[in-house]
């Protein structure tokens, strides 16, 4: 995944499936700069903790 596409998800009013590692997970903020994004999987609607991971390791579902 881009940085543009992790800026519109993060700014869409959607729910938008993004998957790390084939594990679901809500975006909490980006770094373009670095790449990088600061993410929380999602356990059956509970957010785990945050982690942050390259955004090109990010997969739209």
């Amino acid at each position: 995944m881009d940085a543009n596409r992790v800026k519109q998800i993060l700014s869409s009013s959607a729910e938008i499936t993004v998957n790390y590692h084939d594990v679901p997970i809500w975006i909490n903020s980006l770094n373009e700069d670095e790449q990088t994004a600061i993410v929380q999987t999602i356990d059956n609607r509970k957010l785990g903790e945050e982690t942050t991971v390259k955004i090109d390791e990010l997969k739209e579902v």
